[in-house]
């Protein structure tokens, strides 16, 4: 009999606000459904596993903080059944408790009806990295692309009930070729391989800490934000937009990752002019008010936008408008 999992989550939490928040929802292996109301993904516990997840009992609009159901396609081991536990927790920033987002919500009344505050992440920090690399210096249709051959290739799985993110270990054995020419990374083959060297080799250490990667000094909310930015910068293929973007997937909302979203939003949003330089350091300046909770206030002006023109998140199909949500396919 398939394994189920309760979990409780924060007071404020809805699911299909929480985890429809964040562009990295509509990414393989994951899957939101509009009409089931569930979000589903295959996680790899040792072994691959599609998780489906519902919030609520038998209600078609459960209450902010009502239990969430993880329902397993196989029969799980307590070891296995944790694990999918602390995945699913990362994902949605459940570890985020609601006293975090009434904080936001002071500094920046504007989201408090709403009641946005938490933004949908990877279950795993080396997931957050890959991803973030898929989507520097591309266009999102082909940000998709890549992470849905990654899974389709590399991942564990089945074809007809899903493949699982592939894993450091998987990633660290896979030839550079290969990503190039079956997954469509292009120049990132090279670098995602050393990437997943880097995890692996911290991973097995003892001190986790190996090849420059220390896992535990990055993952310790005591560590400094300028020490996290630092040791990402050294990381193959992440540069200063990537470093911001993954410190913002690690709960670190301090830093703005920005790019030519960024001086879109600037130029019709906030009606900004100017060269790009000058707007990129005219928007720090316009989102430091918002200190620790900088990168919120502005991804959710950024989602308001999205929003506007496509509808709540949450009806949106990962085949259809989660394929074209990016501003410049609007």
């Amino acid at each position: 009999m398939p394994s189920r999992l309760t979990i409780k989550p924060p007071a404020d939490y809805v699911l299909k606000r929480d985890a429809c928040s964040y562009g990295y929802f509509l990414l393989w292996p994951n899957n939101w459904s509009p009409t089931e109301q569930a979000f589903t993904r295959v996680l790899d516990v040792g072994g691959p596993v599609t998780a489906r997840i519902t919030q609520g009992t038998g209600s078609r609009r459960p209450g902010a903080g009502a239990p969430l159901t993880a329902e397993f396609s196989r029969t799980l081991t307590a070891r296995q059944r944790a694990a999918a536990g602390g995945l699913i927790t990362r994902m949605l920033r459940l570890d985020e408790d609601d006293g975090v987002v009434r904080a936001f919500h002071r500094l920046d009344p504007r989201w408090k009806k709403s009641g946005r505050g938490r933004l949908m992440r990877s279950p795993t920090l080396f997931e957050d990295v890959i991803k973030t690399v898929t989507s520097c210096n591309v266009t999102w249709p082909s940000t998709v692309n890549m992470n849905r051959r990654l899974c389709e290739v590399v991942g564990r799985g089945h074809a007809d009930h899903g493949r699982a993110f592939p894993t450091f270990e998987r990633l660290a054995r896979t030839k550079p070729g290969t990503l190039r020419a079956r997954c469509s990374v292009g120049y990132r083959d090279q670098r995602i391989v050393e990437l997943a060297r880097l995890f692996a080799a911290a991973e097995k250490s003892r001190s986790r800490r190996a090849g420059g990667l220390d896992l535990a000094m990055l993952e310790d909310p005591a560590t400094a934000d300028d020490a996290v930015f630092e040791a990402l910068l050294e990381l193959p293929g992440i540069g200063p937009y990537a470093a911001a973007n993954v410190m913002q997937l690690m709960g670190r909302y301090a830093r703005l990752p920005l790019d030519t979203e960024s001086l879109r939003h600037a130029k019709t949003i906030l009606g900004w002019s100017g060269t790009d330089r000058a707007l990129m350091k005219r928007m720090h300046a316009h989102y430091a008010p918002f200190g620790v909770h900088a990168f919120r206030s502005y991804w959710f002006e950024l989602w308001e936008f999205y929003e506007a023109k496509r509808g709540p998140a949450w009806t949106w199909e990962r085949e259809t408008t989660g394929k074209t949500f990016t501003a410049a396919q609007f």
